[in-house]
């Protein structure tokens, strides 16, 4: 079990500028880096303020910089928003330029706003997934590769700059499909899954939903490794944890809004945050969420990890206008207690080894 901290890089208002915005997002992952994360993981989204990241590869290239030993990853690049060849030449290079430090997630993308500001149609973008699926192997692996498909046409080619990762960096999907999910234990990508903000409830159907594609992938899933994005925070100050929850739910709503295809702007930029019918309270986000003080949070984090048996946790890090300067002291707490607590309990490693 290991631990990285995922950098949304949103900006909530005016009040943030996009400068600063980013900046926290790489002091952020410094700091993961020090207070013993195995990872940062980088979105990527276009267009409007709910995140501030247009490019993961180029976050990766920047912050291998800045740090050293931590794991930088992409959750996740938009693929269908690719030319393609630049997309597979940018991989080799990144993981070279971050020796071999590159974790691959890559996704379909669901939001509409950003699909119509690049030409490209939302309708295909699962096909074009696919494709991607069958050349990223071909072109990472081989020296010369070529392919020959419905979106994705490439004449005999080489990555000049090959990845330092043999045979190539390790790759992650995020997905709601279920046929994609049962391709990626098939073939043995790792698999990005989250329970919104649901409680245990939605983390035992997450479960139900993953144990489902490995049963119709006809593998037994163990070449796969699951990472669970989860909302997460331990403090004994209970304003500190609402203003982290309302955070949370800013996101949400945001998310929502985008994917429902209804999002609001009295500028053309920065969105209204919009309730949701049915949406959960801040008292429900208290209730569903492993938050509280830090023995709380262990507790609460083990029962979900017997639920749904994760190899990696992805600590949402950076959501909404929360204080950057409380963030970074709760990344050094997660490092002195929570990390080495819960390790002890399933196992620094893959969990399914800690718990066999």
């Amino acid at each position: 079990m290991d631990f990285g901290a995922f950098i949304l890089a949103q900006q909530r208002g005016y009040h943030q500028n996009s400068h600063d915005v980013i900046a926290n997002s790489v002091e952020q992952t410094v700091k993961a880096e020090q207070a013993g994360f195995s990872n940062a993981w980088y979105a990527e989204h276009h267009f409007n303020n709910y995140s501030l990241s247009p490019s993961p590869l180029m976050m990766v290239a920047h912050c291998a910089g800045l740090t050293s030993t931590i794991r930088l990853g992409s959750a996740v690049c938009i693929l269908p928003l690719y030319h393609a060849p630049r997309f597979l030449a940018e991989v080799g290079f990144v993981d070279s330029i971050s020796n071999g430090r590159l974790e691959l997630g890559i996704g379909s993308g669901y939001q509409q706003f950003e699909f119509e500001r690049f030409g490209t149609s939302l309708e295909d973008s699962g096909r074009i997934f696919e494709e991607y699926l069958d050349v990223i192997p071909k072109a990472l692996k081989q020296k010369i590769f070529e392919h020959h498909s419905e979106y994705l046409d490439i004449p005999p080619s080489s990555i000049a700059v090959r990845p330092v990762q043999s045979p190539m960096p390790p790759i992650w999907v995020t997905t709601g499909n279920p046929k994609l999910r049962e391709r990626a234990f098939r073939e043995g990508y790792n698999l990005f899954v989250t329970a919104l903000l649901n409680g245990k409830d939605g983390v035992h159907r997450l479960r139900g939903q993953l144990d489902e594609a490995i049963a119709n992938s006809g593998s037994d899933g163990s070449r796969t490794r699951i990472g669970f994005l989860r909302c997460a925070y331990a403090s004994d100050n209970r304003a500190e944890i609402d203003s982290y929850l309302e955070n949370a739910r800013f996101q949400r709503r945001l998310s929502f809004s985008l994917k429902e295809r209804r999002q609001q702007t009295d500028d053309g930029y920065l969105m209204k945050e919009v309730p949701t019918e049915g949406e959960p309270t801040i008292d429900d986000l208290r209730a569903n969420l492993p938050v509280g003080s830090v023995n709380q949070v262990i507790d609460s984090l083990l029962a979900e990890i017997e639920i749904l048996k994760p190899d990696h946790i992805a600590l949402q890090t950076q959501l909404g206008d929360f204080d950057q300067k409380t963030m970074l002291k709760q990344m050094d707490l997660w490092g002195e207690k929570i990390i080495p607590a819960i390790q002890k309990e399933v196992g620094a490693g893959p969990y399914r080894e800690a718990a066999e």
